[in-house]
């Protein structure tokens, strides 16, 4: 009786595979896909952001993503979400709300930046509002200082440059 129950499985099973085995698979010609990529691999470029310990605003260094460029946008969006877990152990915050986002960008060609967040610009700390200035410049070459206005929900604060 056993050896009949087994026969009927993998009768089921030889037959179910060699159904899969013909589903939606048909031969082609090749497909020319260009060169290979070459090239050296892009830099990790490092992203500074500023976070609160003690009461006092510091920089703090994380690793950038590589192969694609972080725009200031985006660093401000990562210092929204607050400090890693190991930068909370090493004791930093943030005073920005998490709310505070999203965040955009624009510049002049004079290297004033105008940064839009979603929360009332007026309502901010003075911390969170130096947060987001030093992060913003952070990202502008050190030769041309930026300055950072900040706006939101019609508030704005600012011209101001990093105080550090």
């Amino acid at each position: 009786m056993r050896t009949g129950l087994t026969r009927r499985m993998l009768a089921a099973g030889l037959l179910s595979l060699v159904a899969m085995a013909g589903c939606g698979v048909r031969p082609s010609d090749v497909i020319p896909a260009g060169d290979p990529p070459s090239g050296a691999v892009a830099p990790t470029t490092p992203i500074t952001l500023y976070l609160v310990k003690n009461g006092r605003l510091r920089a703090v260094t994380r690793p950038g993503p590589g192969g694609r460029p972080l725009f200031r946008a985006d660093t401000l969006a990562l210092l929204a979400a607050g400090p890693t877990a190991r930068e909370q152990e090493h004791g930093f915050t943030t005073d920005l709300p998490p709310q505070a986002g999203p965040f955009s960008v624009t510049a002049d060609p004079a290297g004033h930046l105008v940064v839009t967040l979603s929360t009332p610009a007026g309502e901010l700390s003075t911390l969170a509002i130096q947060q987001i200035v030093c992060t913003a410049a952070a990202a502008t070459p050190p030769e041309s200082p930026a300055q950072v206005t900040v706006v939101g929900a019609g508030q704005s604060v600012g011209p101001r440059n990093c105080p550090g």
